[in-house]
């Protein structure tokens, strides 16, 4: 199964992930995120972040991970190319599903970095996670 592939989008890009499971379409979402952003293959796994999200919704649980990843790269200069996302259940009293996720990666660093396109946000316009027979898909528009 292919891990994600762009899609012609007239001003920002837009690509499906995809996954046997939920935690493979979340962090193959995560790689096309960085892959539009920098050659993945030039970033060294030196950083260790842990990452914890809950929502009571699995697609809005992706678009905050997605966004939890892109401010990370803003507020604190980073770039990852590895990412372990375990999806727990609903398992609060309130119903939520909870996000934890291990990721690598690097301070920018522009002289050894491709750097290619910046993203600024995710899109909520034609967001979607379902389920197909092969496993999961997402579909994400990232704002550039």
């Amino acid at each position: 199964m292919k891990k994600y592939k762009f899609i012609d989008h007239t001003a920002d890009v837009m690509f499906d992930a995809y996954g046997k499971n939920l935690n493979k379409v979340f962090e193959n979402a995560a790689l096309a995120t960085f892959e539009v952003q920098c050659n993945l293959k030039k970033v060294e796994r030196k950083i260790k972040k842990k990452i914890k999200l809950k929502n009571d919704d699995l697609e809005k649980l992706l678009f905050d991970f997605l966004e939890e990843l892109i401010y990370l790269k803003d507020a604190k200069y980073l770039l990852f190319n590895k990412f372990k996302v375990n999806l727990l259940g609903k398992r609060s009293r309130k119903g939520e599903y909870v996000l934890e996720a291990e990721i690598e990666g690097e301070k920018i660093n522009p002289k050894k970095h491709e750097l290619k396109v910046d993203v600024k946000a995710v899109t909520l316009h034609k967001f979607e996670l379902k389920k197909t027979k092969e496993g999961y898909k997402s579909r994400v528009i990232l704002d550039i």
